[in-house]
């Protein structure tokens, strides 16, 4: 697939089939994600794939709030990726202080390049995926025993789609920029 098409056509994917996903296709998919640029090539983020269906329902029923809608989705996922990133590298120098005014949000951003490289790696190979935030990472972190030095940034969850979803209206190039 070309990049353009890639970007254009990728959506956030929030039914799938049954069909199990390999863990060949996300060990690829995980590959090209580790490509995603990083402050200072720290390569914070980490990737937790959860295939075990038992974990998938534990965490769909004990980390979302009580929001069914996500619940639902998880529920509905073959596979679930739980992204995390290793603390206190991402915008700090070697002596811990903040390289700049933006603090540790670095470590965010990073996360989110990651997090969207993986996305659209993830529809090359012909599967779908929807990032989401509103987790309870506590206890996510809880139950798949998530080292101290790492922090969770969103859930992903993975599958086949089932359907195609439509796109939403799209911003013009002219909406959102200026040129000074």
């Amino acid at each position: 697939m070309e990049l353009i098409e890639c970007i254009k056509t990728r959506r956030s994917v929030r039914k799938f089939t049954d069909k199990p996903v390999s863990k060949e296709i996300m060990t690829e998919i995980i590959s090209a994600a580790a490509f995603a640029p990083s402050w200072k090539n720290s390569q914070t983020a980490r990737w937790n794939v959860i295939m075990d269906k038992a974990v998938i329902e534990k965490i769909a029923m004990e980390a979302t709030f009580g929001l069914e809608h996500n619940r639902d989705i998880i529920l509905g996922c073959p596979c679930l990726v739980v992204q995390s990133l290793v603390t206190k590298r991402c915008g700090y120098e070697r002596d811990g202080s903040f390289t700049t005014s933006k603090g540790d949000s670095w470590e965010m951003y990073d996360s989110g390049i990651a997090a969207q490289t993986f996305s659209l790696a993830a529809h090359n190979a012909g599967l779908g995926s929807v990032i989401m935030g509103i987790i309870d990472d506590k206890k996510i972190a809880e139950i798949i025993d998530l080292p101290d030095t790492e922090r969770i940034t969103a859930a992903i969850a993975v599958g086949y789609p089932d359907g195609e979803p439509q796109c939403p209206p799209k911003k013009t190039a002219e909406d959102i920029s200026r040129y000074i």
